[in-house]
Parts: C-alpha cells; structure tokens; sequence
C-alpha cells in the first residue's frame, strides 16, 4: 500500500532560481487540495544550491548519479511512494498549482495523464521556434504513423501515471528521448490515456536550456523504431 496519495515528482539540474517557485506551487496544490502527498526532487548531481533549497522548502531529494533527464525520471518513480505520480521540469515552465484536472483524471482510473502545449496557451518565447514549427511537430508525427497513435504532444513535460503503472512500462531510456519511450509504450499496452490542454511559460529565469536539438531528435529516433523493431 502506498505511503502516499500523490507524489509530485520534478527532476532537477541546477535550477536554484527556477526550483522554489515550482516548489512553493506544488505544496500548495497539496495544501489546499487537502491531498497527503510529497513533493521528490530527483537531483542529476546539481552544483548550485538546487538540493538546500529543496530540502528547506519540505521536498524530499533523492540523488540520482547516472547522468540525463530519462535517468532522473526513472529513479524517482522507483522512489516515489505516491499512489499517483505527477511529474514535470523545475524550470517553471509548468505551473504546478493547476494540476488538479491531472490528479482527477487519475482518481477516476485514468492509467497515464499527459499535457498538449499546441493545444494551451503557449507564451511568447516559453519554446524556441525550431522547435515549435519543426522539431516537436517531426518527432510527433513519426510515432503518430508508426504507431497510429492520437496527434499527442509527445515532449510534453506534465504527465503522469498511476505510479504502479509506470514501473510496468519498464522504462530504459536516459535522456530526453524518455518522453517519447513512455508515451509510446503506455499507448501499446493500452492503457486508458487522457491528454489534457495546458498553458505553457517562459522561465522567469532562463538558463542555458539542457536541450541539445540535434543529439536529442536522433535519441528519439532511435528509441521510436527501437520500439518499433520489437513489434515485428
């Protein structure tokens, strides 16, 4: 039996300026929700004050050593003693307070919860325009036709799961590719998805982005038809 209702999950990387607002936002939804939960922060060997910061704002922080977006992810959802589990980036692009459409949806058996930023409110300058127009609408089309899968935003960073649900997908991958593996993989073991319209913002401190446009996209590749490989 969980120890928790929720855990609200946020890796994180150096975001000393980002991180207390996306925590502050977080405790309160459990506050004013009335939800026993926790908040885990799942650091990837910050080297700013992100781990004091967490810890003095109630989180709970695990460290995970192995380097990536995707490693921290699957570390915290083995970790995380929610029922559900609602994760999202510690840059403050998402805002926290307003999930509770994504926790209702997985109280009434909803097996995977995941955002649409196209479908939202996107404000000026929260994506950069490669990635708008080419990247994102690429890398979801490939999957849209492999798979037959809904038009989904695919890099959405809200998302979430009923937490025994995740650990069945068998997650691999380390890096920002993780996006595509676990919606992907939801989508084949049919389970029951809900996509949710949210708003999507500029950092109110922005930092060099972990994003690494061309490395990335071909990771993404390579797990889409790895995936796909395994089908045949």
């Amino acid at each position: 039996m969980a120890k928790y209702e929720l855990t609200i999950l946020l890796p994180c990387l150096n975001e000393e300026k980002n991180l207390p607002n996306c925590l502050i936002k977080a405790n309160k939804f459990l506050k004013e929700n009335n939800i026993n939960g926790e908040v885990l922060v799942s650091d990837n060997g910050s080297t700013d004050s992100s781990v004091t910061i967490a810890k003095s704002l109630g989180a709970s922080v695990i460290n995970t050593k192995e380097k990536g977006y995707g490693n921290a992810l699957i570390n915290g959802i083995k970790k995380a003693q929610g029922k559900y589990i609602i994760m999202a980036d510690s840059d403050d692009s998402y805002d926290f307070y307003n999930i509770k459409e994504f926790y209702t949806f997985l109280k009434e058996g909803y097996d995977f919860v995941i955002g649409n930023r196209f479908q939202g409110k996107m404000e000026k300058g929260s994506m950069p325009l490669l990635n708008k127009y080419i990247g994102n609408p690429i890398l979801s089309y490939i999957p849209r036709k492999l798979f037959k899968t809904p038009k989904y935003d695919y890099h959405c960073g809200l998302r979430g799961g009923q937490t025994k649900k995740l650990k069945e997908l068998n997650l691999k991958s380390s890096g920002m590719e993780l996006a595509s593996e676990m919606l992907i993989k939801a989508f084949l073991k049919e389970y029951r998805i809900k996509e949710i319209p949210i708003n999507y913002y500029k950092s109110k401190y922005p930092r060099k982005s972990h994003l690494k446009p061309f490395r990335d996209s071909l990771r993404h590749l390579k797990v889409i038809f790895k995936i796909k490989n395994t089908l045949k």
